[in-house]
């Protein structure tokens, strides 16, 4: 696949190409994957070497159109101060948790913190990627939204309890959109083709529209506008009312999940726009057959996708044939 990587930038800059490529900007492991490279999930969050491998074998076994780290949503909390659980002691496919969330924040953050805790962990992944299957396919990083990423640092009671101050509120998500800009910097510099920010916790399906627009969308559009392109908005659950207010925080892409309607959103944004979506990594892609993993993707293909992306992470747990039937159907011209 020689000319994946610039397939999928040309994309995501905006322009057309012959096909749909099939690549995320979230987190795409598979439990077959990673038993090809001999990593087992667990220590896939604490070793550069083995956070590489895991995202290349992917693409190495089935063709994935990129490769993406890190695999958990607790990075930029553990480097601001949280305790982590990487749930070492069990098998099944947990991604780390915040087990320690911070007791108080004042929004002030020293100038070293986006080089704390992992992030440099994940940026030497990400010159691994660079060096290795980075000559073939895109290598992306993402960051959580500055609405998620307070969310992971307070823990639901204690955020929820901040918002009912909303000036203090939006004093800190700014704060921490700097933040996430920086850390986006330092991916970037390590390699990274494009960064996603993953904005899930501040879905309007969770906050409402009235917190999304007066709290979410203007750190979001901080952030983006502080970032390095190409760069991806990934948004989860029912947005279909919003979509408008997505593609105006500034991101050069939008990925949405198996919620929204596609075709009406392609309607709305125009031609142009780089919409990206929108499968059920679980109940089509782990929990489905290969037959419906093709059918998905002909509708999203005809709803006028860009290319073919995951509507969230993908869970590991999914059968090599589904993987090979998302690969084959994807991967037709257009």
């Amino acid at each position: 696949m020689p000319r994946s990587r610039d397939e999928t930038l040309a994309i995501l800059r905006g322009r057309r190409v012959a096909r749909l490529p099939v690549f995320s900007g979230l987190p795409s492991l598979t439990a077959s994957g990673l038993q090809s490279v001999g990593v087992r999930y667990s220590e896939s969050h604490t070793d550069a070497a083995k956070m590489a491998a895991a995202a290349a074998s992917t693409y190495e076994l089935f063709g994935f159109e990129s490769a993406v780290v890190p695999f958990d949503l607790c990075v930029e909390a553990e480097a601001l101060g949280c305790g982590v659980d990487f749930q070492t002691d069990v098998e099944i496919f947990l991604a780390p948790v915040v087990d320690k969330p911070l007791a108080t924040f004042d929004g002030n953050l020293p100038e070293n913190a986006a080089r704390a805790g992992r992030i440099p962990l994940v940026a030497d992944a990400i010159r691994r990627l660079k060096a290795g299957v980075g000559r073939e396919i895109a290598i992306g990083a993402w960051v959580p939204g500055p609405f998620t990423l307070a969310w992971q640092l307070f823990g639901a009671d204690g955020w929820l309890g901040a918002l009912q101050d909303a000036d203090r509120a939006a004093r800190m998500l700014e704060s921490l959109a700097d933040f996430l800009a920086r850390v986006a910097g330092h991916y970037r510099d390590a390699g990274a083709d494009f960064i996603t920010v993953h904005e899930m916790g501040g879905s309007p399906q969770v906050t409402g529209p009235g917190r999304f627009h007066g709290l979410v969308q203007p750190a979001l559009r901080r952030l983006l506008s502080a970032m390095e392109s190409p760069t991806v908005l990934s948004v989860c659950g029912d947005t279909n009312a919003i979509v408008r207010d997505l593609a105006a925080c500034g991101a050069d892409a939008l990925n949405v999940d198996h919620r929204n309607d596609l075709a009406r959103t392609r309607r709305l944004l125009g031609p142009r726009a780089v919409l990206l979506g929108n499968f059920d990594p679980v109940g089509v892609l782990s929990q489905g057959t290969p037959e419906r993993v093709a059918e998905t993707v002909a509708a999203i293909t005809r709803a006028g996708a860009s290319a073919i992306w995951s509507g969230c992470d993908l869970y590991p747990e999914i059968p090599d044939e589904n993987m090979r039937a998302l690969i084959a159907s994807a991967n037709l011209p257009k």
